[in-house]
């Protein structure tokens, strides 16, 4: 079997996917594993004893050391108070209840240490998640992210860490996290595949912000990878090249030097006005996860941040952060771009940012429709009221407005609006500087608000199109399952006409109607949004160079009967093949030049 296995590696293997983040890289694979550990059972003999107890002392000691080297790493990548929550791990190390009834159930069943570990642990596991105080259950968290690397080391098993990532690997999993991305060493990332996801995906997100090439939706390409495995990935096509032959690079090294030509063609664009050929304005503004984003933002000359996304914060670490992390963090985004304006999104965590802290103690059958947004911010009014604090201090320092994500309807939008008042109450009785008339924008992404807009439109200064989750909810499609990702599309009928109503609404009530989606990034429907009526369009920062050049050689009538067009459209492949031939229309000078 092995030699077959490897003499299939010296053949070219081409495994297609979904284009995520354009570009082409070629390296060696680091295979991230993701799946639950299972400890075996068996009995050992009563005369090997002390050689089980004394494998379990050295897997403890093995474990006690990883842990102190990340709790290290991170208080150099973020600081000491982040990497204070990996004490913790180390005490249930030190928890002598725990190994003593480990040693102890071994010396009495006579199976094999690992599973007497697994099956103690297991057990306080279950017990801590079942108590209502919120400190113990996320104890259990701990117990759980140490159990997993104390059966990892008794396995033998190497931890396939994204923190070990050195020398430029092509990072291959199931599916990435939030939680998981943020320890990975970007600088060492040369492209993201996952078996899962879609165009939507965090990953994605992730892939277009650092920048690196991306392909999602591989179905099994970790089970046909081996960590090494020589690797190409072509980012624009979704195409992914396992042990590539030279004829093959030679290739892929001319699409990228074409790829190259038309980013600098592109560049000559980013400090001319982001208008029509006729003097339409369109603003093209920036996404960003936190303040190192900044270069990128300036690199490409966006107008401001449309989308702050403040769950960045959050993620990878067990407790919220407090008003002084979250207001420094703001502070440095706002001073730094100052006098463009930046939009802070509140808490978007859940669905498929879960935050392993204390909200997440308990898993959702169906998480995109559960507990996250405002949904998690109402619940939980004193993390909600700490993050409203911290944003109308920072907003005391520039052009800043907050926007609320996933209102479903007025009631959800006047609750955040009443914890609003309350935080500025609480700023006042402290003497603390805010502003006092912070702009108010709701996200409009589920089909609730959009056929609610004109009501919404009483209680805030703008509205900001999630196009991402507005497809999925319409669509009744999960937008990180691989297995119904065909169905999630931008270009079907009813999104334009959702898009439409939205935006005409704004128009009626005088309100500004941004994107912030997905399509935001997407030159295919950056005429159509034009011409919609979109004030501004935000997305990751290397995305807006080209739709930039794209609005310079549009003339607002061309858009509007492209609009007219799509809005007649029965089926979303006519409204595609509208699109593309726009598109290409428009662009025809530079990629007619450029042979990609």
């Amino acid at each position: 079997m092995k030699d077959k296995v490897t003499a299939a590696k010296k053949n070219e293997v081409i495994v297609h996917g979904t284009a995520a983040s354009p570009g082409v890289a070629h390296g060696p694979a680091f295979v991230f594993l993701q799946r639950d550990l299972k400890a075996p059972h068996y009995e050992v003999e009563s005369n090997k004893s002390a050689q089980e107890i004394k494998r379990f002392k050295r897997a403890l000691n093995k474990t006690r050391t990883q842990i102190v080297a990340i709790k290290a790493k991170i208080a150099a990548k973020l600081n000491e108070q982040e990497a204070q929550i990996f004490d913790a791990h180390l005490m249930v190390l030190e928890d002598q209840a725990l190994i003593e009834e480990t040693i102890q159930m071994q010396r009495d069943s006579g199976c094999n240490i690992d599973y007497c570990f697994y099956k103690v642990s297991q057990n306080y596991i279950k017990c801590l998640h079942q108590i209502k105080d919120d400190y113990l259950r996320e104890r259990a968290l701990d117990l759980e992210d140490v159990t997993d690397r104390v059966l990892k080391n008794l396995l033998g098993e190497e931890s396939s860490s994204l923190e070990a990532l050195q020398d430029g690997r092509i990072v291959v999993a199931q599916n990435l996290t939030p939680s998981e991305t943020a320890l990975m060493d970007e600088s060492n990332v040369l492209a993201i595949l996952t078996d899962w996801g879609s165009r939507t995906s965090h990953t994605v997100i992730v892939a277009r912000r650092i920048p690196v090439p991306a392909v999602v939706g591989l179905h099994d390409l970790t089970e046909k990878i081996h960590n090494g495995d020589e690797v190409l990935v072509d980012g624009y096509h979704g195409i992914v090249i396992l042990n590539p032959t030279q004829k093959t690079l030679a290739r892929y090294n001319q699409v990228r030097s074409a790829h190259e030509s038309l980013r600098k063609i592109y560049a000559q664009s980013v400090k001319l006005p982001s208008q029509s050929m006729d003097g339409h304005r369109l603003a093209l503004m920036a996404n960003i996860e936190d303040p190192q984003d900044l270069d990128a933002v300036n690199e490409a000359g966006a107008e401001g941040i449309g989308l702050f996304r403040s769950e960045g914060l959050f993620l990878n670490r067990e407790s919220a952060p407090d008003e002084a992390e979250q207001f420094e963090a703001y502070r440095k985004v706002i001073e730094t771009l100052k006098p463009l304006p930046v939009i802070i999104r509140t808490l978007d965590l859940g669905g498929d940012k879960p935050w392993k802290g204390q909200f997440f103690a308990e898993s959702e059958q169906n998480p995109f429709m559960g507990l996250r947004a405002i949904r998690l911010c109402l619940e939980h009014k004193d993390i909600f009221k700490t993050q409203l604090c911290a944003i109308l201090r920072a907003a005391a320092l520039g052009d800043v407005s907050v926007m609320y994500p996933m209102i479903s309807g007025l009631e959800e939008l006047q609750q955040a609006n009443r914890v609003l008042d309350e935080a500025k109450k609480a700023l006042r009785k402290r003497g603390e500087p805010f502003a006092e008339n912070l702009p108010i924008g709701t996200m409009i992404e589920l089909p609730s608000a959009a056929y609610t807009a004109d009501i919404l439109a009483d209680h805030c200064q703008f509205f900001s199109i999630g196009t991402n989750d507005l497809i999925q909810y319409m669509m009744a499609v999960d937008r990180v399952n691989d297995k119904v990702a065909h169905l999630y599309k931008p270009n079907h009928p009813a999104v334009i006409r959702a898009l439409k109503a939205i935006m005409d609404t704004g128009k009626h009530r005088g309100i500004p109607v941004s994107i912030c989606g997905e399509m935001a990034g997407d030159p295919l429907y950056t005429g159509l949004l034009l011409s919609l009526g979109a004030h501004s369009l935000s997305a990751a920062p290397q995305c807006l160079t080209e739709i930039k050049y794209l609005v310079r050689k549009i003339n607002l009538p061309d858009a509007v009967a492209l609009a007219d067009q799509a809005l007649a459209c029965k089926d979303s492949d006519s409204v595609h093949a509208l699109l593309t031939d726009f598109y290409t229309k428009h662009m025809e000078d530079v990629l007619d030049g450029v042979n990609v």
